[in-house]
């Protein structure tokens, strides 16, 4: 493994998908600064971009005009690209959104306009019968489908990106968490398990970290970063067929969650999930004001959450609103999904991708998803924001 150099020109915290795709961007802008990428975990990819359902997006749910709207679409294509050129297994599998009962299709029609206004490629809206067509189990009142949207292991794809890197000559250099982000006379001082690096320069894609080490260099304590857990079921190999690509719910547009969805996955499995559960690090994150304006704003919906996250039944009951062959006894044990979510003072998830700075240093405050989805595009974005420290 190699060693975290004392100084550089460029230095990344965080080898996540996000985190390598900058260093990655921001070394084919400038290959004769020196650039280094420094992770806490023994390997890459172990968190977030390690534990989702490895859906690729294709722009449907984020309003017109967002950062998300924009990166998603463009994001998705150039993954593809890279996918095809770096020989990582992907697959255009397609995804149905399904209105299970009338009551949801005004939501449908806005997704449908979200998804236009957007440019998601080959959109179109389903009739019932035009469901099963394309979902022979699947039961709705309408849907929607998106074909470009597709399936990655995005562990493999972060893998790929760092032995890009180390082909450049960039290290990658985990088991090197950073504790504390310190100024010095032009450089920025990141310490670590290592000893300390110095860099003209850092961006800090430190997922569920980034708020702490942004307050550390000197940025706000708003938003905070409160994670959220979601248990995902497995369906058994014999029962796979009953779910062709992904089928998702029409989600709450209040809450940047999805829904519990049935995935395709490029290993073949097909998962049930995700619940989605506040799963503190420390007491501070409970004590936040805004985790107290959350829950007062959203206890039912939290409450609503417990169940199925206690209960497998009631986890696989959700799959039977819009594939009713499948019963409890189709899952078994599955796998655990991890989201790193900015939380406001006020109470507000926040829905989109937000970069901070401080002296030398950018922090990437939130980036859920489609944040793999997107992450070339918004490599690129945080890439410009990065440029002046590096000149």
């Amino acid at each position: 493994m190699p060693a975290a150099p004392a100084e550089v020109d460029l230095a990344v915290v965080g080898a996540g998908i996000l985190g390598l795709a900058v260093a990655r961007e921001l070394n084919a802008r400038h290959p004769e600064r020196s650039a280094v990428v420094l992770e806490r975990a023994p390997r890459v990819a172990s968190e977030q971009t390690g534990h989702n359902s490895g859906v690729i997006h294709a722009g449907i749910y984020y309003a017109p005009g967002s950062l998300k709207a924009r990166l998603c679409v463009t994001g998705a294509r150039e993954l593809y690209a890279f996918c095809e050129r770096r020989e990582v297994r992907h697959e255009r599998c397609g995804k149905v959104i399904v209105a299970r009962h009338r009551g949801e299709l005004a939501r449908l029609d806005e997704l449908e306009r979200r998804g236009r206004a957007n440019g998601t490629p080959g959109l179109r809206r389903l009739s019932p019968e035009e469901l099963r067509e394309v979902e022979p189990h699947c039961r709705g009142v309408g849907a929607l489908h998106s074909p470009a949207t597709g399936i990655v292991d995005f562990a493999e794809v972060a893998r790929a990106l760092a032995r890009e890197l180390e082909g450049q000559e960039v290290p990658v250099v985990t088991g090197c968490g950073v504790v504390d982000v310190r100024r010095r006379p032009g450089r920025v001082a990141l310490r670590h398990a290592h000893g300390e690096t110095r860099a003209r320069f850092a961006v800090l894609c430190a997922g569920r970290e980034a708020d702490r080490l942004a307050v550390a260099a000197g940025a706000s304590p708003d938003p905070r970063i409160v994670p959220f857990r979601g248990a995902y079921l497995s369906l058994r190999p014999e029962r796979r067929s009953l779910v062709r690509s992904l089928i998702y719910p029409v989600p709450d547009p209040a809450l940047p969650f999805l829904g519990v969805h049935l995935s395709r996955h490029i290993d073949g499995e097909v998962s049930l999930g995700p619940t989605a559960l506040l799963a503190p690090r420390t007491v501070g994150d409970l004590v936040w004001p805004g985790t107290w304006r959350m829950a007062r704003r959203w206890w039912r919906t939290g409450a609503t959450e417990l169940r199925p996250a206690l209960s497998r039944r009631a986890l696989a009951a959700a799959a039977a609103d819009y594939v009713p062959e499948l019963r409890p006894t189709d899952f078994r044990g599955g796998f655990a999904g991890l989201r790193a979510q900015a939380l406001g003072r006020d109470g507000k998830l926040l829905d989109d991708f937000i970069v901070s700075e401080t002296d030398r240093a950018l922090h990437i405050r939130n980036a859920p998803s489609p944040a793999a989805t997107a992450s070339l595009a918004l490599a690129r974005l945080i890439a410009d924001r990065a440029e002046p420290g590096l000149d």
